[in-house]
């Protein structure tokens, strides 16, 4: 039985490692993309204005793509709106959250980074998140909003300004490497990093290569991946796979999108 493909929205090109993760666990699902360009990035914008922008994006995207359910691939859209679109939606909604909890199991030394943006690694959620699943662990917070543009400009084509990265990552790197001090107040290295923005699994090639020493990289596309199989419990093959729809031209990401499967960006009505 044909049924509605799965509908992943994010602000950005963010959303795509989410749709990666999705396509290896439901080959044989269909997928539609819905990127909010035109506001990206969402870190800097109105919690307010922000709030009703996801909502109306969203609507619209569903109204385009007609998906079986929707995932909203990006952690501030999460926090901001997913009651309100259950609200206005009859199909499910599954939101993102970085992955503290799967960190927190994995890390031996009980020391973990969190790799986010600001609006991410500020707001009461993420503590709330870290103190009920990583209590015992020492949590480094990296608030590193250029990986975000540098992510953006990968899928447009251009490489990695790998020299940026380092520096945004710099206090990341400090936590991995035992220190005097460090050892004299008894501070364990981080051997656990939370990727706590879907645009940055895209960078996790370069991330692993600039780390001074190995480190586990863990993101929330697993966990999206499953959820989604709860809520829709058969994922058949879809009459509609691959569209993609944005607000704001996207001519640059064509190629980027169709290394994740999807067609060229088509304009988004706003309602």
């Amino acid at each position: 039985m044909k049924q509605g493909p799965v509908l992943i929205f994010d602000s950005g090109v963010g959303g795509l490692s989410v749709a990666s993760a999705l396509r290896q666990h439901y080959p044989h699902a269909g997928f539609c993309y819905a990127c909010d360009n035109a506001w990206l990035p969402y870190g800097l914008r109105d919690d307010a204005a922000l709030a009703e922008r996801i909502v109306a994006v969203c609507l619209a995207a569903v109204a385009a793509c007609r998906p079986s359910v929707l995932v909203v691939a990006c952690n501030t859209a999460s926090t901001l709106a997913l009651e309100n679109l259950r609200w206005h939606l009859s199909i499910p909604v599954v939101g993102t959250v970085p992955a503290i909890k799967p960190a927190a199991a994995l890390s031996r030394t009980r020391h973990i980074g969190l790799l986010a943006t600001r609006a991410t690694v500020g707001r009461p959620y993420t503590q709330e998140l870290i103190s009920r699943f990583a209590g015992d662990c020492v949590v480094t917070r990296v608030a590193a909003d250029p990986l975000v543009s540098e992510a953006e400009a990968w899928l447009a084509g251009r490489s990695p300004d790998t020299v940026r990265m380092h520096a945004a990552l710099a206090p990341l790197w400090e936590a991995a490497q035992p220190s005097d001090a460090s050892q004299t107040l008894g501070t364990p290295v981080l051997d656990t990093v939370v990727l706590g923005c879907t645009h940055f699994p895209l960078l996790k090639p370069w991330l692993a290569e600039l780390a001074p020493v190995p480190l586990n990289w863990v993101d929330s596309g697993d966990a999206i991946a499953r959820r989604v199989g709860q809520v829709a419990a058969a994922l058949m093959t879809s009459t509609s796979d691959g569209r993609c729809f944005t607000t704001a031209p996207a001519t640059a990401l064509s190629a980027g999108l169709a290394r994740y499967g999807f067609q060229p960006a088509q304009p988004l009505s706003l309602m």
